[in-house]
């Protein structure tokens, strides 16, 4: 049974940093995609970053420059580097995984059809 597992959540100063980490298990292959989304109260669910298995990445507009995703496959552990936090990052912030990826779904912050999702952990940005 595939896993995700997220730690790192919390609370912090506008202008700090936080580190999210995704564990994934019950899967030997990599997956092709890997992304962080986020859901602030009373607003959609939006993609933050993704990584495909090659190491591409792709950003919300909102978080280029401040946010880095990357990934260990060895450890089969996702991560999400967050810099110069703002109040208006403030959301749950799930990690996604699938194994499925072709030209109709590939891999991108667009994408919302994952197999496999987080609980979610609160990330809460004070000003």
């Amino acid at each position: 049974q595939v896993q995700l597992m997220e730690s790192g959540g919390g609370s912090v100063e506008a202008g700090g940093s936080l580190r999210l980490s995704c564990a994934g298990s019950g899967y030997s292959d990599n997956p092709c995609c890997m992304a962080w989304f986020r859901q602030a109260p009373g607003k959609e669910r939006e993609g933050v970053a993704s990584i495909a298995n090659g190491g591409s990445t792709s950003y919300a507009l909102s978080v280029k420059g401040r946010f880095t995703i990357s990934q260990d496959n060895a450890k089969n552990t996702l991560y999400l580097q967050m810099n110069y936090l703002k109040p208006e990052d403030t959301a749950v912030y799930f990690c996604a995984a699938d194994h499925f990826c072709n030209y109709v779904t590939p891999c991108g912050i667009r994408r919302r059809t994952f197999a496999y999702w987080s609980q979610g952990t609160q990330v809460t940005v004070s000003s």
